[in-house]
């Protein structure tokens, strides 16, 4: 590499990641040591280092850091195909949890599918095969004061409107569990655990997971005409069974297109959380 310009970290990589691609390091590979890519480069050890780490972010090199130059890694596993969010949040959390510090982000309608797919970690962290240090948990869901996008009569909205009423209710009960559930570990365990809520000013037309910042879960919430069965009686109405919504899975392990998903659906989560959203209350 010539010329008067030194190289950037990021360009480093690609130029790595392009050989990579090409077959010219195949998997399996060691690269050429620190010093002899800095020599090739023209840059400092430290600008290799944060090629490197990038790289092995990307999921391309394994054995950073060692103490002998990394390998080039298999290939990203092969997702399987979107499962409902019953089916493929579970697993999910169960791997999520297997992290000293375990941060899950969540923005969805209600916290059922979340309450129901936490049973499995919980149950390994009480069997004493998962012991995590800490959990942190933030949750947005919609707030009581807004007119919802759904669920909805199909009539129309009235001003006691017991569509209204019963996701509220279900809203309020499954926070309860989810939190109840969790913060029990704190007195069973010795776990550091935080579960805070707040209240979204509009209804999310997806819902979505950030898992300890490496993976980014998403479906869509898919509106159809149904009835239930209440105490007050049937309720026809506009709803979503977001337990069988397809869960995308974005992987920072898989690539740079993942990465960029979850870093920007955390800055979303995040900007939602510190500017329009406001305490919610589980009444």
């Amino acid at each position: 590499m010539n010329g008067s310009r030194r190289l950037t970290p990021q360009e480093i990589a690609d130029t790595l990641r392009e050989r990579i691609r090409a077959g010219d390091l195949k998997v399996g590979d060691r690269l050429p040591t620190q010093a002899e890519l800095a020599d090739e480069f023209g840059v400092e050890r430290g600008a290799v280092r944060q090629a490197l780490r990038v790289l092995h972010e990307d999921g391309l090199l394994s054995n950073v850091s060692k103490g002998s130059p990394p390998r080039i890694a298999e290939p990203p596993r092969v997702r399987d195909e979107p499962q409902p969010t019953m089916v493929g949040l579970a697993p999910r959390l169960t791997e999520a949890f297997a992290a000293p510090h375990v941060r899950i982000d969540a923005a969805c309608l209600t916290a059922e599918t979340l309450m129901l797919a936490l049973a499995e970690p919980i149950r390994l962290i009480h069997e004493g095969r998962l012991r995590p240090d800490s959990i942190d948990v933030r949750i947005l869901l919609p707030s009581r004061d807004i007119n919802l996008a759904f669920p909805v009569p199909v009539e129309g909205r009235t001003d006691d409107d017991p569509v209204h009423r019963r996701w509220l209710y279900q809203r309020n009960a499954q926070g309860h569990v989810l939190r109840h559930n969790l913060q029990a570990l704190r007195s069973s365990h010795g776990i550091d655990v935080r579960v805070t809520f707040r209240a979204l000013p509009f209804t999310p037309p997806v819902k979505l997971y950030l898992l300890n910042g490496t993976e980014a879960l998403m479906a869509y919430y898919m509106i159809a005409r149904r009835e239930e069965t209440t105490d007050a009686g049937t309720l026809d109405m506009y709803d979503t069974l977001g337990t069988e919504s397809l869960l995308f899975s974005f992987e920072r392990r898989s690539g740079q297109r993942d990465t960029s998903f979850i870093d920007e659906s955390q800055k979303w989560f995040d900007a939602l959380w510190e500017t329009i959203t406001t305490d919610l209350t589980l009444s």
